[in-house]
């Protein structure tokens, strides 16, 4: 049989060329992916947007019926969730009910109107011929005609019983039922999201009004980018980490810089962007110059912070230095890894000076380093910085080995048994932020990554620049001092080393 059409085909080329254009349309109608491939030929498609439709096509056929997405701004998630998915579910499915909804109704209708241009067009009338809305052109050039409603609201799915409501965050949706809600930036603004009042009226409406909408075995999808550790999505995380018995959702996290801990199909290596034939590492230093640490962790890497800090303030990281005073004690604090690769903790050496009751940051070493590596980079501070006596490295991890390796050629390896958690020793440390005692150089390349290290902790994936700032801290306020000769650090050698 299969090689009877084989040869039928073969003599048949225009029968092969039909077959092949079947093909292509039932991929189409399988695929998020290949739906806005054919659908659109001016789509461009990358890998992660890939990896976003294949959540997608579990999304609609509801094996995840929990789904927060998390990308940076203008990365295709809206054109993806919020325009092309509900096209591509009432052409699976035209008796379904969704309700999409975004921070405002001129966005939600915008977004309505641009699901109906998709299923108007010729190309979606050529995959799902029995899925049109009234005054819909067919394939056969007829303008289909019917009662059902069609606005910039509201619209149903003619001869189904399929329906859109789009409404923006605190709108109207009673008496509306939904098998899939798709809720894209609830939030609209750095005001909004800082706003507890604002936080709180979406929290209400998502639970009073929205939650109470699905239909049974409805799905939940939630697309936006993190403005606020307390957003919805960051408040209903929370609840399900609390409550077994609440939604547990399934995350796509995808940073516009790679991290070292990322999602399994992550196919980048850390310090690579998402995008890169949109926003290559350039145009995303860029963002990051100009927006400040702050809301480039929050909307480009979704990992906002507490705007204060936890246990260290962002307000206690004021106090700056242009030159360092004669007479400071200098000394280097390392924290040292396990072991070199991509889930153990980093290296962190911290050059740190005393003068009286004032701590002075001088510079900063952090990198992922096996034994080999971080003896080189101890030797290379201890170069640059021949006054630091003291080199004092936490006895555990690589420590043990390196202080006994090292002890013979350069003086002063001085072990630190640490007592008590991290964040014990961290909060015993925080007063002398709080009191206005630690400076920070005011030209520092490293400064600004050095107070976002500090704010995240303890939730950080990495802790190791905290732990050497702590070490550090720890030893030069519970030792006397021996004062050294003083150095000037300007803005030119800071930027020359």
């Amino acid at each position: 049989m299969m090689r009877s059409l084989e040869k039928y085909l073969q003599d048949n080329p225009k029968n092969m060329e039909l077959l092949r254009k079947e093909l292509t349309r039932e991929k189409a109608r399988r695929s998020v992916a290949e739906f806005c491939l054919f659908t659109d030929d001016r789509y461009q498609m990358n890998w992660h947007h890939r990896l976003l439709c294949e959540y997608l096509d579990a999304f609609t056929k509801k094996e995840i019926r929990r789904l927060m997405v998390f990308m940076p701004p203008r990365h295709g998630k809206s054109e993806l969730v919020s325009r092309k998915l509900p096209a591509y579910i009432f052409g699976r499915n035209p008796d379904a009910g969704i309700i999409s909804t975004s921070y405002s109704a001129d966005l939600a209708q915008r977004m309505n109107r641009d699901v109906q241009r998709i299923m108007d067009s010729p190309a979606y009338a050529e995959l799902f011929p029995n899925t049109y809305l009234s005054g819909s052109l067919r394939p056969n050039n007829i303008r289909t005609t019917s009662r059902a409603l069609r606005n910039s609201d509201f619209f149903e799915v003619a001869g189904h019983r399929g329906s859109y409501r789009g409404a923006g965050v605190g709108g109207g949706i009673t008496g509306m039922g939904g098998d899939y809600i798709i809720i894209d930036d609830p939030i609209k603004n750095r005001e909004e999201a800082n706003s507890t009042a604002y936080r709180d009226r979406l929290w209400d409406w998502y639970t009073s009004t929205l939650y109470t909408r699905q239909e049974r075995n409805g799905s939940i999808l939630i697309t936006l980018t993190r403005w606020h550790e307390d957003d919805l999505a960051g408040r209903l995380l929370e609840l399900a980490k609390k409550d077994p018995r609440a939604d547990q959702w399934e995350v796509l996290l995808l940073p516009a810089v790679a991290e070292a801990q990322r999602h399994p199909r992550d196919p980048r290596a850390e310090g690579e962007a998402l995008w890169t034939g949109k926003y290559p590492l350039t145009e995303l230093s860029k963002f990051r110059a100009t927006i400040g640490i702050y809301d480039w962790s929050a909307l480009y890497q979704q990992r906002p912070q507490p705007a204060g800090g936890t246990i260290f303030k962002r307000e206690w990281m004021n106090q700056t230095y242009r030159e360092l005073p004669a007479g400071a004690t200098l000394i280097q604090s390392w924290d040292l890894p396990f072991k070199n690769s991509e889930a153990s903790a980093k290296c962190a050496g911290i050059v740190m000076a005393r003068k009286g009751a004032q701590l002075f940051f001088v510079d900063v070493v952090n990198d992922k380093m096996d034994f080999t590596t971080s003896v080189t980079a101890i030797k290379n501070l201890t170069a640059k910085y021949p006054k630091a006596r003291a080199k004092v490295v936490e006895d555990k991890a690589n420590g043990p080995a390196i202080i006994d390796y090292l002890g013979k050629t350069i003086p002063g390896m001085i072990p630190f048994n640490p007592k008590g958690s991290k964040e014990d020793r961290a909060l015993s440390v925080a007063p002398y932020f709080e009191a206005g005692n630690i400076l920070f150089p005011e030209f520092a390349p490293w400064k600004a990554d050095l107070i976002d290290d500090l704010l995240r902790f303890p939730s950080s994936t990495y802790k190791d620049t905290v732990d050497a700032t702590v070490q550090a801290i720890l030893y030069l306020m519970n030792r006397p001092v021996s004062h050294i000769g003083g150095s000037s650090l300007t803005k030119e050698s800071y930027w020359r080393s």
